[in-house]
């Protein structure tokens, strides 16, 4: 039986992928593709920004 392996957290996803799209500007002309591709990594640090944000006002949340 194949294992599983650990799974990843939400941060860590956010970051492979950031990193799997500069990885591929790096090889972009300028053009369509590429603002395309620096969009999307736009997105994912806003997403990253905000799900620190979020996770930072349940922490305060919590001790209640």
């Amino acid at each position: 039986m194949r294992r599983r392996s650990e799974p990843h957290t939400f941060e860590q996803r956010l970051g492979a992928q950031k990193l799997r799209l500069e990885h591929e500007l790096s090889g972009l002309p300028d053009g369509r593709q590429r603002e395309i591709v620096l969009a999307r990594i736009d997105q994912l640090q806003t997403a990253a920004e905000m799900y620190g944000f979020l996770m930072l006002r349940e922490e305060v949340a919590a001790p209640r």
